[in-house]
Formats: C-alpha cells, structure tokens, sequence
C-alpha cells in the first residue's frame, strides 16, 4: 500500500481545549475581524496591509516581528490595519524544501506534523497575548481549518490551489475574509469564479461528516502577477489591470467586490527589494481613480526582521530560510510613508 498511517494526531476540539484562546482575546479579535470586514465591505477607508514573513519558521523572531508591527499600527491606526502574516504551511513547486512549522516545528528535524500543529497553535497564540494582532494564513490544507478558526482573521488561496474545488467550498464555510489568488496562469475568471465558489453555500464532505455552509460574501480577489508560457513572469498591478478586473467584478456580481495586490511573486519577478516601489505605484494609482480606489483594498507585502534569506542550518535570526523578504528599516519606512500618501 503507497500510502502509511503513521500516527494519530491531535483533535482540533483538543487542541483548542488545551491551548485555548482567551475571552479577553476573543473580544478584541471580534472588534478586530469587524475592523477589516468593514474595509472589504466599503464602510470604512482605511487600507489593509498584509505583511511579514514569507514562512514562519521560529516563534521568537517571528514574535518580535509581529509586537515591532504592534508599535507601528498604534502610530498609523487612522489610515491602515495591519494584518500579520504568520504563514505556517508553505507551499513548494516541486513538493521539495521546507514545508513550514506545521509540517517541520524543527527546520532541522524529520518532519513531525503532531508537534508542528502544536508548535504552530502556541505561536499564534503568543503572538496574539504581545501584539493585540490578529494574523492572516495561506490555506494550502484546507482540513487543517479547525485547528486555527478562531485565531485567524485573514486566509489567503495561493495560485495553484485557486482552482482546486475543495479548497473553494471549505473557504465557503469561514467567518473571515479569504483572498483569491490569480493562477500562474494569470486568469481572471478562475480567480473570479473561485470568488463565486467561496460566496456561495455547498453541501460536502468534510473531516468525517456532511457539512453545509453559509457562503463567505468576503470571498476576494489577490493578483499576485503571472507567468507566461516562457517562464517570464508578467506584473498585473498596473492601471490597466485593476481597471480591467474591476470591470469583470461588475459582470460576475459578486458581493463586496475587493482586491489585494500582492507586491511580490511574479509582481516584482521575485525582486524582494522592488515591493516598496510597487506599493507606491499601486497607492498612485488609487489616488488617480476613484474606480481603482473603490476597489483596491489592500496590499500583501513580504517582510521580516533580516532582508534577504539564507538557507537552513546558517541560523541568522530573523531572516526567511524561505523566499527573500525585505528588512525591518524598509518595512517601518514603507508602512509609515503608505500612511502619509493614504
């Protein structure tokens, strides 16, 4: 048989019971899910900005990110709401390299996914009792949902999930805002359709049971740019795109129609240090265009303590083993001058 049952792991009902989030911070992620609600849905002008480290790979350095963060939201809280990434499930092309802190707690250790769900829990709950912020996920495992319903307040669908259905009828069932990325491909209407998956009920499988959902009306976009048939990778955070996908909003009539631009990937060709150009272009453009203004509701940013990465084992603190990230003084500088031109 190709496929081994290794171990049991933990319940979502038991890990919640065992590191528990608490009332205290169940208020203050109430108020702070209806704060960013309130951006998606147009009833509040405020920007959201998405940003911290490509992957979560140690809890004190991503600790301190996430409470340096905290400082800076208190300074710029009129115009942006800062939502952390804390991204303990990473994607890999090939299905090589680091998979993140649920699958690895120990870069440098077998994978041990009973202590990575663990590791991952207490982390955001740490990060949640010294910041008073709330954080944003990829959903790469959409059974892995249980574990963190109610320490998340953003979930994003990565490019090469965006089509897969059990990806868009699970996010169907969340209380939070889940962004759609575009596929590599750079197809709107996957990206759309997907958006009108995610807001529509369904009836499935799931963890064992038939469950059905509501729908989730803060299902929305993220262009993240695209990749030709070259390998070349193709921006889509100009004019010209936003304008265009604002238009195609109006055509699916979907619900609180919103976009979040994603300042790396094939967006800055995997040039980490272009991101603050980027936002800039992006908050130009914004400015120019009240339709672009409407619709352009945030931006996603990678970002860490060390710019650059290095790979595992070299153990520089605060810096991605993953994708390269901008640095501490370029991330305080672009949040504070984001606030100025918003």
């Amino acid at each position: 048989m190709g496929m081994h049952y290794s171990k049991k792991v933990i319940s979502p009902e038991e890990l919640k019971d065992k590191y528990p989030l608490t009332p205290k911070h169940m208020e203050l992620k109430k108020a702070r899910d209806e704060e960013i609600k309130n951006v998606l849905c147009s009833k509040s002008d405020k920007f959201l900005a998405i940003i911290g480290p490509c992957s979560a790979d140690n809890e004190d350095s991503v600790c301190e990110y996430i409470s340096r963060l905290a400082k800076i939201q208190e300074e710029i809280k009129d115009k942006i709401l800062i939502i952390p990434r804390i991204y303990t499930n990473k994607p890999r092309t090939t299905g090589e390299g680091y998979k993140g802190m649920v699958h690895q707690p120990d870069p440098e250790k077998k994978p041990d996914i009973g202590e990575g769900i663990i590791a991952m829990r207490k982390m955001h709950l740490r990060a949640i009792s010294e910041s008073h912020l709330f954080s944003a996920d990829e959903m790469l495992y959409p059974e892995n949902w249980p574990y963190v319903s109610d320490i998340l307040s953003y979930v994003a669908v990565g490019a090469r999930s965006v089509e897969d259905q059990q990806h868009r009828i699970v996010i169907s069932g969340f209380d939070i805002p889940c962004g759609m990325k575009n596929p590599t491909s750079g197809d709107f209407s996957v990206m759309l359709n997907s958006c009108k998956a995610g807001q529509a009920s369904h009836t499935f499988l799931y963890r064992g049971y038939e469950v059905k959902t509501d729908g989730n009306p803060l299902a929305h976009t993220i262009l993240r740019g695209a990749v030709n048939k070259h390998g070349q990778s193709i921006p889509n955070y100009h004019y010209e795109d936003i304008m265009r996908l604002a238009k195609l909003y109006e055509e699916y009539e979907l619900l609180n129609p919103a976009v979040i631009i994603d300042t790396n990937h094939s967006n800055s060709n995997k040039v980490y240090s272009e991101q603050p150009r980027i936002v800039e272009d992006v908050l130009h453009n914004r400015r120019i265009s009240p339709d672009i203004k409407k619709l352009l509701k945030g931006v996603m940013v990678e970002s860490y303590l060390v710019e650059g990465r290095h790979n595992i084992g070299q153990h520089i603190y605060g810096q991605s083993i993953t994708d390269p990230c901008i640095g501490w003084d370029t991330t305080e500088a672009l949040l504070k001058n984001m606030a100025d031109k918003l």
